[in-house]
């Protein structure tokens, strides 16, 4: 969960929670309830990824923080829902990650959704 994730990466910064919030900008009370789970994570990019430089979080620890924050917003994240081709995918994952059985070619088709995010061009649609 996001806000344990933010949490941990604060105290390793040996920053208390005022400290943290005067370092990066952030009202002190409401951060608190962003890292005791009561508020959401930021919803905004652009704080995400100040954050990110803060915590020095880059390549796939990054999109881990930054995904982290979506889910538990109950959003997908941005990147994903942006993506004709995982847009397609995702109610056969649903599926199949409920333990729903999926039809032979509804499989078929996962895997080569799958597939296709390993090509270049595809990241673009």
């Amino acid at each position: 969960m996001f806000n344990e994730t933010v949490k941990k990466l604060r105290i390793e910064k040996r920053l208390t929670l005022r400290d943290f919030c005067a370092a990066v900008g952030l009202d002190p009370s409401n951060w608190s309830k962003v890292e005791r789970g009561i508020n959401p994570p930021p919803g905004d990019i652009k704080t995400l990824e100040k954050l990110a430089v803060f915590f020095e979080l880059e390549g796939a620890a990054k999109l881990n923080f930054i995904d982290e924050a979506a889910l538990q917003r109950n959003e997908i994240p941005a990147d994903i829902a942006g993506n004709s081709v995982l847009q397609s995918a995702l109610p056969a994952f649903f599926r199949a990650a409920r333990g729903h059985e999926l039809t032979p070619e509804e499989l078929e088709k996962l895997s080569e959704d799958i597939k296709k995010l390993h090509t270049p061009d595809s990241l673009t649609q």
